[in-house]
């Protein structure tokens, strides 16, 4: 199965500048389409990161931050930078026509930083999103030749660092501060919230 899906997923990730849009690719065993976004998913994908993580709705699935922050998760000014930047992908996930995850993935020399991560609250618990990373750490490792991929998430955040660890990830004890006061990640509703690194080898 992963072979497959590996192969189709392949030129969903072309070289850098100059940028071209990417061909859909169809993925049979798993009924996903993944593609790079484009400017005209900007909504739906903004749509779909606040759906995971912030209000009463993301509380649907297990990925919420509702806990821990108000306010916006990202807005459509951050989607669109993250498109147009040019060592970076923000990939789409569709399923039957409808953008049901998203992920972003930025080269930065020997290793890549996966961010942006998002799977509709609905589809959460079904193994979804074991198949997008497991697709995007081959991806950069294929096609950027990476050699680890990083990611950081909120340090509080241990079910979710627990997810990741079973993923192969592991935690750094490497911090950096949380925004506070810039209200673009959110605003927060206790003070000891920092991000931490965590990081898999890719081989």
């Amino acid at each position: 199965m992963r072979s497959l899906v590996g192969r189709r997923l392949r030129s969903s990730l072309p070289e850098p500048r100059p940028r071209r849009r990417s061909r859909p690719m169809d993925t049979a065993a798993t009924g996903l389409t993944f593609r790079e976004a484009t400017d005209a998913d900007v909504d739906t994908l903004v749509a779909l990161v606040e759906s995971a993580y912030r209000g009463d709705s993301s509380r649907t699935g297990w990925t919420t931050e509702a806990d821990i922050l108000d306010g916006q998760r990202t807005d459509p000014e951050g989607v669109l930078a993250v498109i147009k930047a040019p060592d970076s992908r923000l990939l789409t996930v569709e399923r039957d026509g409808t953008v049901v995850a998203c992920c972003q993935l930025e080269h930065r020399g020997d290793h890549a930083y996966f961010g942006m991560f998002a799977v509709s609250p609905r589809l959460q618990g079904t193994g979804l999103g074991k198949v997008i990373i497991a697709e995007a750490e081959r991806a950069v490792r294929e096609e950027w030749g990476a050699r680890e991929m990083h990611m950081t998430v909120i340090s509080v955040r241990n079910d979710l660092i627990a997810w990741y660890e079973r993923r192969g990830y592991r935690r750094t004890g490497r911090m950096t501060p949380f925004p506070y006061g810039d209200e673009r990640f959110g605003i927060p509703r206790r003070d000891d919230l920092r991000f931490e690194l965590l990081v898999k080898e890719l081989v």
